[in-house]
């Protein structure tokens, strides 16, 4: 068999990293209504403007909901970058949702630069209206990531689900 045929059978990134594990979770009986509201709990908790706590808030969120821990934390790791990026936007959003003046204003360098030269109730003192602003925003967008999530993997899912032999799907 020559190199080209091995890799043209070889399955895809998706299809081995996405795709595998979401069957896997079909065919042990977990329904596409189920997995979908993983995927949106998972985006909700995977954007939590507080840096360092996504994690247990998805550990947290998915005992309660009774929902497949290792499908919220696998999102968690996807997201991590847009998190990143997400605390910031949600940061800016929080302050014009509550008019903050430009004295409450901020930069990232500011937020590093305080952080590594001010001792942690100081830099609480400095920037904790920056995180309340940020949890503002983040619970008002929250409900809308949640369906918009939902309602986006709900369809892949039952299309997959389909795809299942009847007896795996049961």
């Amino acid at each position: 068999m020559t190199s080209a045929a091995q890799s043209s059978d070889r399955p895809s990134f998706w299809q081995r990293r996405v795709r595998a594990p979401l069957v896997a979770l079909l065919t042990q009986g977990a329904t596409p209504e189920r997995l979908a509201a993983g995927i949106g709990w998972g985006v909700v908790c995977s954007l939590f403007p507080v840096l360092g706590l996504t994690t247990a808030l998805n550990t947290a969120v998915a005992a309660w909901r009774r929902l497949n821990q290792p499908l919220l934390h696998a999102i968690n790791i996807a997201f991590g970058p847009l998190h990143l990026v997400m605390i910031l936007v949600y940061v800016r959003l929080g302050e014009t949702l509550l008019g903050a003046t430009g004295e409450d204003r901020f930069t990232v360098a500011d937020v590093v630069a305080a952080f590594r030269d001010l001792p942690l109730g100081d830099f609480l003192a400095r920037f904790g209206l920056a995180g309340l602003h940020a949890f503002v925003a983040w619970a008002l967008t929250a409900p809308i990531l949640y369906w918009v999530s939902y309602y986006a993997a709900l369809p892949a899912l039952r299309r997959l689900s389909r795809l299942l032999p009847p007896r795996a799907a049961a």
